[in-house]
């Protein structure tokens, strides 16, 4: 509230400070030294230094996922934002709301077109959700309230700004005051209420899609209440937290993530369609036709107005907070179904928890290998309290077997398709998350993307746990490209070479020793157990490379 005059630079942190954005990720460069020798000097605030910017970027991903709140993320100019573009992209399309900044050398030098000048609102447009560079001094904290509200407001995601060095350096005495960020936990109206009910309450194969719209609504209760009233499927699109309990015997898994005809083959019978909290559907290579089936009526319920219908028609699409949405609908189904449609939605739900029973019982033995050996260890060594930070990929189906996601915030998968969110996602979790034991997953592949993130966790003293899941290739591709000579009748052959990296070999507990960590190896399975008792007593960052 003081107004004061002092350098812009100096009274931004005040703003950051105001917001709640005490802590600051990035990596320094020349154009940002007057503000970061202020960071330097500045009381209550934190600044967390990573080796390179796309650790930065997924470390302040990994902490606003885990908050539920922003995180403040600084890059450096033109050469800093490249660096960090891919990481970007991927909290884009997670809706994560990061409030990016970057510097450059100044307005005056524009027309110099000089060393390291670039125009950093067009690179980051297509990775935010708003860009902007602020040139007037007059002007700093209020495009930065702006900047935070937007970031904020579902639908949620990154934004950046622009903030040259000569601009910080002039006397600002705009007011320090916290953001607005308008409410939107807006209900649907009870005309529009009921005509989702009447639309779906008919259905005698419905099916209910729901992505983090659901998790960030902390619509997880009235989704489950919804779903068992309509006896319906859940399948889970563009999901990457804990929207409804693994273990509800409703829960049917995700929908595809790279081939469209994998999720019409799942929601291609159903004639009552309930999408929340996404968009349909993600896939890399998606079905371009319809893939509900004719005459099915499809309910879409979103803040995101923009994802309702944007592929697919929909019989009614309500923009509207899923909770009460959700908690609307329930009530009105509660009232509407009639006795039989009630009876037929409980067959549905106890076909589906017998099935469960069933699968339980006929479940395959428990692998011998040394990965299944260590989640079956660490899940009994910590009973399954602690957060997951997924990004092991061809490995995740193993990962969540035994260690299923069953609480929000317990939970973090990754997504927008770009590698290395893992082992900095959990640094960030573990910072935001003190508590609570944090362990990243990721493939050996992907944990090369970001592996200095361990240099920063030890630096700033942050105890994540590492896992690389060690198979010697980018076994995704493997996968993907065995689907792609399926479809065009091409006769298997070897992968391609640049698939493969087991030459040379990559020692990963090594590098872990040479960035200030700890590390161990496991190649058979009765190492397994000792490396989990020891990773959980160490008193720091320790990575387990476990061979698969």
């Amino acid at each position: 509230m003081n107004s004061e005059a002092t350098p812009g630079r100096e009274r931004l942190i005040e703003q950051f400070k105001a917001d709640g954005l005490t802590v600051m990720f990035g990596n320094p460069g020349t154009v940002e030294q007057g503000f970061l020798d202020a960071v330097d000097a500045a009381a209550d605030f934190q600044y967390v230094l990573a080796l390179q910017e796309t650790v930065a970027a997924g470390i302040a991903d990994g902490y606003a996922r885990a908050t539920g709140g922003a995180a403040l993320l600084q890059l450096h100019s033109g050469v800093g934002l490249g660096n960090g573009i891919g990481m970007l992209y991927q909290s884009l399309r997670g809706h994560t709301p990061l409030v990016v900044v970057a510097g450059d050398a100044g307005v005056r030098y524009d027309a110099m077109d000089a060393q390291m000048a670039s125009d950093l609102v067009a690179m980051a447009k297509p990775v935010t959700k708003y860009a902007t560079r602020v040139t007037d001094p007059r002007s700093v904290l209020r495009t930065i309230r702006r900047a935070v509200k937007i970031a904020l407001t579902p639908p949620r995601g990154p934004v950046f700004v622009a903030l040259p060095m000569d601009v910080l350096d002039e006397l600002n005495s705009e007011p320090v005051l916290p953001a607005t960020v308008p409410l939107t936990d807006v209900a649907p109206s009870p005309a529009s209420v009921g005509r989702a009910a009447e639309l779906l309450a008919s259905a005698e194969r419905p099916v209910v899609l729901v992505g983090d719209g659901v998790s960030l609504s902390g619509a997880q209760a009235e989704l489950v209440a919804v779903a068992e009233l309509l006896g319906a499927d859940v399948y889970e699109v563009d999901s990457s937290e804990v929207n409804i309990a693994a273990s509800h015997p409703l829960r049917r898994g995700q929908t595809g993530h790279m081939f469209g005809p994998h999720s019409k083959e799942l929601v291609g019978e159903a004639d009552g369609v309930l999408i929340v909290g996404t968009y349909v559907f993600p896939e890399v290579f998606p079905e371009l036709e319809n893939p509900f089936r004719p005459g099915a009526k499809v309910v879409h319920i979103d803040l995101n107005a923009y994802e309702i219908a944007k592929n697919h028609p929909v019989d009614l699409g309500l923009a509207a907070d899923p909770r009460q949405a959700l908690r609307a609908l329930a009530g009105v189904l509660e009232q509407r179904l009639t006795p039989a449609r009630r009876a037929a939605a409980a067959a549905r739900l106890d076909v589906r928890t017998r099935e469960r029973a069933r699968a339980a019982r006929q479940a395959a033995p428990d692998e011998d290998t040394p990965m299944a050996v260590f989640l079956r260890t660490l899940a009994e060594r910590t009973r399954g309290d602690l957060i997951v930070f997924d990004e092991a990929l061809t490995t995740s189906p193993l990962v969540t077997r035994y260690l299923p996601p069953e609480r929000p915030g317990d939970y973090h998968l990754t997504r927008g398709g770009s590698l290395g969110v893992g082992f900095p996602g959990a640094v960030g979790a573990k910072l935001a998350r003190p508590d609570r034991l944090v362990v990243g997953f990721a493939g050996d592949g992907g944990s090369m993307y970001t592996y200095q993130a361990l240099w920063t966790a030890v630096r700033h003293g942050i105890d994540a746990k590492f896992v690389v899941c060690n198979n010697r290739k980018y076994r995704l591709l493997d996968d993907n490209i065995a689907q792609y000579w399926r479809e065009r009748d091409i006769a298997e052959h070897p992968f391609p070479g640049s698939f493969d990296l087991s030459r040379p070999e990559i020692d990963f507990a090594g590098l872990a020793r040479a960035l200030g960590a700890d590390g161990t190896r496991v190649e058979k399975p009765d190492e397994a157990a000792a490396a989990v008792d020891r990773m959980l007593a160490h008193p720091g960052p320790f990575l387990v490379d476990v061979q698969i």
